[in-house]
């Protein structure tokens, strides 16, 4: 019976050490979505599960309301958020002599005339 033990010990063991490791990575997914939840603010820009975008005007312990058209507000389990759309960082000049250099502006033809 005991050569039978030694036989399962790597497979239990490695069987404890993915259970151990996924739940872990579960555990670190969940917190940052509670962290998520209690940062939220009125006017933040946010996904939802179902892939709508919206910004939040108003925020409850268990509800936001997102506005998702001029006028429009829908109210939403927090569960619901996915995450927050992070607002994007103006083109700085350094990026618009390197386009320029490359030929990557927006007024650059791409397609020589004839």
């Amino acid at each position: 019976m005991n050569s039978n033990l030694v036989v399962f010990m790597p497979l239990l063991l490695a069987l404890a050490a993915f259970m151990f490791f996924a739940s872990r990575r579960q555990k670190r997914a969940m917190q940052a979505t509670i962290d998520l939840h209690e940062s939220l603010q009125i006017g933040d820009r946010v996904h939802t599960t179902s892939g709508l975008q919206g910004t939040i005007t108003a925020i409850t312990d268990d509800t936001v309301d997102l506005e998702i058209a001029p006028g429009v507000v829908t109210t939403w389990m927090k569960l619901a958020v996915r995450d927050r759309i992070e607002p994007e960082t103006p083109e700085t000049a350094d990026d618009a002599d390197e386009a320029d250099a490359v030929g990557l502006t927006a007024d650059a033809d791409p397609l020589p005339k004839d």
